[in-house]
């Protein structure tokens, strides 16, 4: 009667769990999750790091491991956790796309280190690790900048134009607002080498109060 009272059901599948390839799954996990961390630390071209973001990426590949071993165990596990994972709603803004590689990349190790094809975990890890590498970190001599130029009448303005066409490869008009106190002109530009001595230029024109030179990466400037 007594063993029957404390022969529990859920205690007979713990028991079927092998904690050594747990363990050893989760060791891989944290190996990985620490690489891709690393890259990212590496490769982050933002504003401000996130080191809790980084750290993020380990717990969730960790997470993501011990949720597909329970899953991959029994059915029944596996319908309860698509049904309590269905009700998690995420609501952190995630600003830059990079940022959504990392997180996709983090749960996909970790759900193939679950699934047991560790092989193919490792080396998709490396081989995207290495491509973030060398894509995200490459250096572009054609950077773009924005020039913002307050102008005291329309010929400083046409005449600041003229100066940028002759010495930029590119420009392009983002914004113009005028004002009774003057113009002021937002302009993109690509520069035709690193020497920014044109915008000492543009303050010598007559009719030109303020000029300058901010880095433009298309969301924000820095």
């Amino acid at each position: 009667m007594l063993d029957q009272l404390f022969n529990f059901t859920f205690l007979n599948k713990a028991a079927s769990f092998s904690i050594p390839d747990i363990l050893i799954a989760l060791c891989i996990s944290f190996v990985i999750g620490l690489f891709i961390f690393m890259v990212y630390k590496k490769t982050y071209i933002g504003v401000m790091y996130s080191s809790s973001f980084g750290i993020s990426l380990i717990a969730m590949n960790l997470i993501t491991t011990l949720v597909i071993l329970a899953v991959s165990s029994n059915l029944i596990t596996s319908l309860g956790m698509v049904g309590a994972l269905s009700i998690v709603r995420f609501r952190t803004v995630v600003k830059d796309p990079l940022d959504l590689v990392y997180l996709f990349w983090s749960i996909t190790a970790g759900i193939i280190v679950g699934a047991g094809l560790i092989p193919l975990a490792i080396i998709g890890s490396v081989v995207i690790g290495i491509i973030l590498f060398v894509f995200v970190n490459r250096k572009t001599t054609d950077t773009p900048y924005v020039v913002v130029i307050n102008c005291d009448d329309e010929s400083a303005e046409a005449e600041s134009i003229a100066m940028l066409r002759g010495n930029t490869k590119k420009y392009l008009v983002k914004s113009k607002n005028v004002s009774r106190s003057g113009i002021e002109l937002t302009i993109e530009v690509r520069l035709k080498d690193a020497s920014v001595k044109f915008l000492n230029e543009l303050l010598n024109i007559g009719g030109v109060s303020n000029a300058v030179l901010v880095s433009y990466n298309g969301d924000y400037y820095m």
